[in-house]
Parts: C-alpha cells; sequence; structure tokens
C-alpha cells in the first residue's frame, strides 16, 4: 500500500459522504452557515497597551490582525522587535527580546502562556548571526516539551532596520 496517498483517500472519502448525505458547499449556504456563528474571532490590542503602545495601530493601518481564534487554536501574526514608542533597537538580541514579549502579551491576553505554544515560525535577516542573538531568548521562553519550530532566513522583513520576527500558533484551553 502506497502510504503517501492514505492522506488524500481519507479526504476524498469524506468529501464523498458529505456529498452522500447532502451536505453542499454552495456559496450562499457558505455565507448563511458562516453569518449564524462566529468561525473566527479576532484579537484587538488597545493603543495604551504597554508593550504594543503606539505601534498597536499597524494592525489597523495594515489591515491585519496581531492573533485570530479559530478550530481551538490561536493564530498570531508575526511579532518584531518595536518598542512601544515606535522605535527600532540597532541589536538583533533586542528585537529577539521585544518580538518575545509581544508574542507573550498577546498570549497574556488570551489567557494563555508560552506553555500553550504548539507552533513557532521565526524569520531572521543574517540568519547566522540573528540566530545567535536568539537562542538565548528562546531558552528562557520555552520549556519542555518544546513546540514545533521552522527557522527561516530572508532577505527582508516590512522594515529595513527589523532582523527577526516570530509567528506563532498556540493551543485554546477549552
Amino acid at each position: 500500500m502506497n502510504h503517501a496517498k492514505q492522506p488524500r483517500r481519507r479526504f476524498l472519502s469524506a468529501a464523498a459522504a458529505g456529498m452522500a448525505a447532502g451536505l453542499t458547499a454552495t456559496p450562499a449556504a457558505s455565507a448563511a452557515s458562516a453569518a449564524s456563528r462566529p468561525h473566527k474571532q479576532a484579537l484587538q490590542i488597545a493603543s495604551d497597551n504597554p508593550v504594543y503602545g503606539a505601534s498597536s495601530d499597524a494592525f489597523e493601518h495594515y489591515g491585519y490582525s496581531p492573533a485570530v481564534r479559530a478550530g481551538g487554536l490561536l493564530f498570531i501574526a508575526g511579532a518584531v522587535g518595536i518598542r512601544p514608542d515606535g522605535s527600532i533597537p540597532a541589536s538583533a538580541a533586542e528585537q529577539g527580546e521585544l518580538a518575545m514579549l509581544r508574542l507573550v502579551e498577546i498570549l497574556r491576553l488570551e489567557g494563555l502562556t508560552m506553555a500553550d505554544v504548539v507552533e513557532v515560525v521565526s524569520y531572521h535577516v543574517d540568519l547566522q548571526d540573528t540566530l545567535a542573538a536568539f537562542m538565548p531568548i528562546k531558552e528562557r521562553h520555552f520549556e519542555r516539551p518544546f513546540p514545533a519550530w521552522t527557522i527561516l532566513g530572508v532577505a527582508g522583513l516590512a522594515l529595513a532596520e527589523l532582523k527577526i520576527e516570530i509567528r506563532a500558533t498556540a493551543a485554546l484551553r477549552t
């Protein structure tokens, strides 16, 4: 048996079962269903938040949410190392610490902790240098069992001065 095809078969079987039961995904039915139940909830961060400060205005300006609850998970947008006054430190270590504190703050606002994080993706400009600065920060904030972690080297982030960005997913407590 080819195991690579097994997940596809399960998906097709689930889709076929839905059709057999008369479940269809017409645009009108999908819109009515979505309107009757909130499938996602976006987190709002106040402009007087001590960790985000005035930089929280970026969410509205660029049209995205700092985090979204959906399907039992909290999806946290990339956090960067910007001070509450909007200034950007020069060092990768300070940027990494600020980005991690932003992640911790979002979790706190949702009643979660770093122990609830199941996946982390970190983006690093100049990977070798920024990863060396980031590792002690990561080690201070995460304990066993560790979340899944993907490390990506990138050519640049949203602003030229930024060196590290951290995106995460946490499991909501039920």
